[in-house]
């Protein structure tokens, strides 16, 4: 199961943006069933930013969805999104797994 979350920041408050979910990755890291929850920033508007996420399943998905800090970081994003969230789901088909960097 992937998701790709893309987030556009109100303008002036991509910094709070980001800030708020890197203090969350840490929390992230120690759910079962998330293979990867990569957190970027586009190059071309800064205002955007996306994520990658990678669960075992859809039971992992939604388990995250439920944690305590996914519903903070929910609240905490309300005040600094300009708009709704794009989110797409995907099912992979195939992948080539490289060594962490």
């Amino acid at each position: 199961m992937i998701v790709i979350a893309k987030l556009k920041a109100q303008a002036g408050k991509e910094a709070e943006m980001e800030k708020t979910i890197l203090d969350v990755l840490p929390k992230v890291k120690t759910e079962e069933g998330t293979l990867a929850y990569n957190f970027h920033r586009s190059l071309g508007d800064p205002t955007v930013f996306v994520f990658y996420e990678k669960y075992v399943d859809q039971a992992a998905l939604g388990a995250h969805s439920k944690t305590p800090h996914f519903k903070e970081m929910g609240k905490a994003l309300a005040g600094l999104l300009d708009g709704a969230p794009e989110i797409e789901m995907l099912e992979e088909l195939g992948n080539i797994d490289y060594p962490a960097v």
